[in-house]
């Protein structure tokens, strides 16, 4: 009885194997139908990947740095054009800022700078000479940090009407600096313009026997500041 009821069996497990190998080898052409669908040499793409970036073109300007058709400046600008790093002194020939600086308020600068040394003084620049297209610069950012043109104007000068842009004023810091300047610049013909600017000096020879002439509030007081 056990030997007949196990005869059956070998055939069904033949079969099975049999369907098996079958499925196998459905599975593979389809594989290989897939594969040979693809051009030589190339690859499956990636399951996820991020959208490709902008490829610059040919003549493409970074942005920020688009010329402008009136001739103005708007990519960065650095020391060629009046920039000055930190730490620059009176004494630094290698920074256009102060080398463009008329020769008179230079030699003045540093002769003050010399006598505050004495002191333990050091008299800093934060700007001195700068372009026309830095001072510019400078104008359209002041009009975006007040708001308008009129109110800009009480702290940046047009690039036509700035002594900065003619070589004739000097923005001196830290603010220690300015105050021993605002004491004993008249000594050495240097003197502050505007009430709203401590830092602001400008040369004035006369000031060293008849004293600093009379601040103005802001440079929209002053004559050479008018259109």
């Amino acid at each position: 009885m056990t030997s007949t009821m196990r005869a059956p069996t070998a055939p069904r497990r033949i079969r099975v194997r049999r369907t098996r190998v079958a499925v196998l080898l459905v599975v593979l052409a389809a594989i290989v139908a897939v594969l040979g669908q693809q051009p030589p040499g190339s690859s499956p793409a990636p399951e996820f990947s991020s959208s490709p970036s902008k490829a610059a073109a040919p003549g493409d300007v970074p942005r920020g740095e688009h010329p402008d058709p009136h001739g103005v400046h708007h990519g960065p600008l650095g020391e060629a054009d009046g920039a000055v790093p930190d730490g620059t002194t009176v004494f630094d020939n290698g920074v256009p800022g102060v080398a463009k600086l008329d020769a008179a308020l230079l030699g003045a600068l540093r002769q003050a700078a010399s006598d505050a040394a004495g002191e333990g003084v050091a008299l800093g620049v934060e700007s001195g000479w700068r372009s026309p297209a830095y001072q510019e610069k400078l104008l359209r950012e002041a009009v975006v940090t007040y708001g308008s043109e009129e109110e800009a104007a009480r702290w940046v000068a047009t690039p036509d009407t700035s002594a900065h842009v003619s070589g004739d004023a000097v923005d001196i810091g830290p603010s220690g600096a300015a105050a021993w300047l605002s004491e004993h610049g008249a000594e050495h013909g240097l003197c502050q313009i505007y009430g709203n600017e401590p830092w602001h000096y400008e040369l004035r020879p006369e000031a060293v026997t008849r004293g600093c002439p009379p601040v103005y509030p802001d440079p929209t007081q002053d004559p050479r500041m008018q259109p």
